[in-house]
């Protein structure tokens, strides 16, 4: 029988074996988005089965599957027509709210569920773009990642188990998922190619390609630091001593992450202390990791050959999502607002010390341990700031919340000072520029020299009035829509369709606190 079959709009989100389709009864099995379905002469079969007889004789009885164009809010970033926001003056905001899971953490619940044995079980996982295309590549790499009601299921393949995907990995905005599945990739004899959208095929990888190919990955693209990249893994991955010379936690993280596959103990030095999740993570699922302060420096070490065990996971909520409420009720009279089950591990907890130094009323409460990663909940309250340094030490611990604070540092008296921003300049967008750019076009002083960012508050509500280049960078984008929530006249940022790769419900959360934007 011929069949035609016309779906009025595909999900991006969905699991890859689903190929974007409905099945039967009109939705989506990974994120139950529900589309309409308009069929002539269908059989009772379903979409399913059509997908595989389509797979199996694509020129024969199933003879076509019209797909019209996506709507602009399924389309990636790289595709969608940009939308503009302006954050308009709002009264006090009030609320207690609960931000989504943490994005670090959820990635590497789904990539150590599928090198572990077994079953992992996601409680709380962040749904955006970012982390469901790792969902997609661990999936296409034999270890299926599926959404069950509230509950994300990995089943795992072991460490060395995982298996070469039909067809290129699109990691789409993700720095994290590329650089973490490249240590992955390395410990497995297979070849993989990776891509990514516009602004993430700018960004450099050799900081991580470096030490992995002194393991043992080759790359096809001899020379090549930026994606598209094709790479080369083997099951003879040789154990190295590396010391990072940068911090970054995404370059300690794929260094052990390969370690699990090589024989022997594979050792990452850093002399300033980045995010830790992943030591402790391993140890969750049953990795040998031990960690050792010596000469003023940290040696983590992991036992390669590793056994992990699938388990169950309650993903915390985000601390650099929470960042942009928590801002804004400190900026914003009246306001005081309460966010719940908050990550604050030491490593990520920078901003909120520095805005408590600005004489922020910041205050952690209910404080508990959950998965191995503490929590508590945050309440914040309208304050009067004034600039503070910020320490170059203190910058891996809040790398990702400079833009909202020098929203915020225009609001205090006198200058705040921040040191070390480096990493800012190869993140999305060179986003120490754009931080200046934006701080420049609503009426706030700045000046960027090296790697130092120097903000000359107002004392007081800045201008603002003016629109912010976002350069795909959603960060950016989010920081001016907290400044201008306070500022003297609205902000408009040029584009907001990339939030949805970090904290797709931003806008909701913020007027359901109060916020206003048109």
């Amino acid at each position: 029988m011929a069949v035609k079959i016309y779906i009025s709009y595909l999900c991006l989100r969905s699991a890859p074996d689903c190929g974007g389709l409905a099945l039967p009864g009109g939705r989506c099995r990974v994120t139950h988005v529900r589309r309409r379905l308009a069929t002539e002469a269908v059989d009772t079969v379903g979409v399913r089965r059509l997908n595989a007889a389509r797979k199996r004789n694509p020129a024969g009885a199933y003879t076509s599957v019209i797909r019209p164009p996506l709507p602009q809010w399924l389309l990636p970033v790289s595709q969608a027509s940009p939308r503009p926001l302006t954050a308009i003056k709002a009264g006090p905001l009030r609320g207690i709210v609960r931000v989504p899971g943490d994005k670090s953490i959820s990635h590497r619940a789904l990539i150590f569920g599928a090198l572990a044995t077994g079953i992992t079980r996601i409680t709380g996982l962040l749904e955006a773009e970012d982390v469901i295309n790792t969902a997609k590549a661990v999936t296409a790499m034999g270890a299926p990642a599926e959404k069950i009601g509230d509950t994300w299921i990995v089943k795992g393949r072991g460490v060395g188990g995982l298996r070469q995907p039909e067809a290129p990995l699109d990691f789409g905005n993700s720095g994290t998922g590329t650089r973490l599945m490249m240590g992955v990739v390395a410990g497995h004899p297979i070849e993989v190619r990776m891509t990514g959208d516009t602004s993430l095929s700018r960004r450099p990888m050799r900081r991580v390609l470096g030490p992995l190919k002194q393991m043992g990955l080759e790359i096809a693209e001899d020379g090549r630091e930026t994606l598209p990249l094709t790479l080369r893994g083997t099951d003879q991955l040789v154990p190295i001593v590396y010391e990072l010379p940068v911090p970054s936690a995404q370059v300690k993280s794929a260094i052990l992450i390969a370690g699990l596959h090589a024989a022997g103990e594979t050792t990452v030095i850093e002399k300033d202390p980045t995010r830790d999740h992943t030591e402790r993570m391993l140890r969750y699922f049953g990795a040998q990791v031990r960690t050792i302060e010596k000469d003023g420096k940290t040696r983590i070490t992991v036992i390669g050959d590793a056994e992990m065990s699938g388990r169950d996971i309650t993903v915390p909520g985000d601390p650099s999502s929470a960042a942009f409420l928590a801002c804004a009720a400190l900026l914003v009279p009246g306001s005081d607002v309460t966010i719940q089950g908050v990550l604050v591990n030491p490593t990520r907890t920078g901003l909120y010390l520095t805005l408590q130094e600005m004489g922020g009323d910041v205050t952690f409460l209910n404080e508990r341990d959950e998965g191995g990663e503490p929590i508590a909940d945050i309440r914040v309250r309208h304050s009067a700031l004034s600039g503070v340094p910020v320490p170059a030490l203190r910058a891996p611990s809040m790398i990702d919340e400079y833009p909202v604070l020098a929203a915020v540092a225009g609001f205090a008296s006198g200058d705040t000072r921040m040191d070390g921003l480096a990493e800012l300049k190869v993140k999305e967008s060179d986003r120490l520029a754009a931080t200046a750019g934006g701080l420049a076009a609503n009426g706030v002083k700045a000046t960027v020299e090296g790697e130092t960012l120097f903000v000359h508050g107002t004392g007081g509500p800045v201008a603002g009035g003016g629109t912010v280049a976002t350069h795909l960078d959603h960060r950016i984008a989010m920081a001016f829509l907290t400044m201008g929530l306070a500022s003297d006249k609205p902000v408009t940022v040029d584009d907001t369709a990339m939030i949805a790769t970090s904290f797709p419900e931003f806008r909701r959360l913020m007027e359901q606190l109060g916020a206003g934007y048109r």
